[in-house]
């Protein structure tokens, strides 16, 4: 993988016959309170030393990935628009920065419904953000939770369920459940290179690969969590795929390895 442009809100990567863009967001402020040992327990002060903090708080980046064929472009994610903070909503600028064209943007997929994920569909002043959008997926079991979300109503009718295994292109859906019950990463290979774009398998990468026993207070079942990052930190890291994550630290592409129970994370 090579990169081939970066600006303050964009980073792209040729990845075979792909262009993969790192789209940021913004980023979040979170109290350290929020991650969690097993049996939700709080973190032991060695744990706590660990932890990377901003002004005594854990800073989460907020990223989006696009990925261009030379045609169309897939977006995985669309992050937040003005639904939730004001340190996010950053994605039209980094479309912008990144020469990508909302109009080129025909596919959709989320890796879950969380309001960081999908309320980038519509511009802060109601607008759609990608007027020629003809396919939107949300996984299966979070189908029903987003034709709850009032604000994205005009979407509700038009998207369609996502199942584990399902191929779009060069896009295969891999189940992670347990942050929400239907989180689902994206394996993505072309020619000899694979990237998986993980979601929320890891919130906070200053302690959770050290520690992926590790999990976050807000994951829909903790054990399940924990057992998806597992999971699918050892298939990245046994099978040398490149990893892309909402989370990580901007632009958040990079590549694994492992060590008995622990994991390390190299950036691009």
């Amino acid at each position: 993988m090579l990169r081939t442009s970066f600006g303050d809100h964009h980073t792209s990567y040729k990845m075979g016959a792909l262009t993969m863009t790192s789209l940021r967001d913004g980023y979040v402020d979170m109290p350290p309170t929020r991650l969690r040992q097993p049996e939700d327990k709080a973190l032991g002060e060695s744990l706590q030393k660990k932890v990377l903090l901003v002004g005594g708080n854990l800073r989460l980046s907020v990223n989006a990935f696009s990925l261009d064929d030379g045609s169309d472009v897939t977006l995985i994610d669309t992050g937040a628009s003005n639904a939730w903070h004001p340190t996010m909503g950053l994605l039209p600028l980094a479309l912008r920065e990144a020469n990508i064209d909302v109009d080129r943007v025909r596919t959709i997929a989320f890796t879950h419904t969380h309001i960081d994920h999908i309320n980038g569909l519509m511009l802060p002043n109601g607008d759609d953000a990608f007027p020629r959008l003809s396919r939107l997926l949300v996984p299966k079991e979070e189908f029903d939770m987003f034709r709850t979300a009032a604000r994205l109503e005009r979407f509700h009718e038009r998207a369609e369920a996502l199942e584990a295994g399902q191929r779009i292109g060069t896009i295969e859906a891999v189940a992670a459940p347990g942050h929400e019950v239907g989180h689902t990463c994206f394996r993505v290979t072309s020619e000899d290179q694979t990237v998986l774009i993980w979601g929320d398998i890891v919130h906070v990468p200053s302690i959770q690969f050290e520690h992926p026993e590790i999990t976050w207070e807000f994951d829909r079942a903790q054990e399940e969590a924990r057992a998806s990052r597992l999971r699918i930190m050892a298939l990245a890291a046994d099978n040398k795929y490149y990893v892309a994550g909402a989370h990580l630290d901007s632009p958040g592409v990079g590549r694994i390895t492992r060590s008995a129970t622990s994991f390390r994370f190299g950036p691009v």
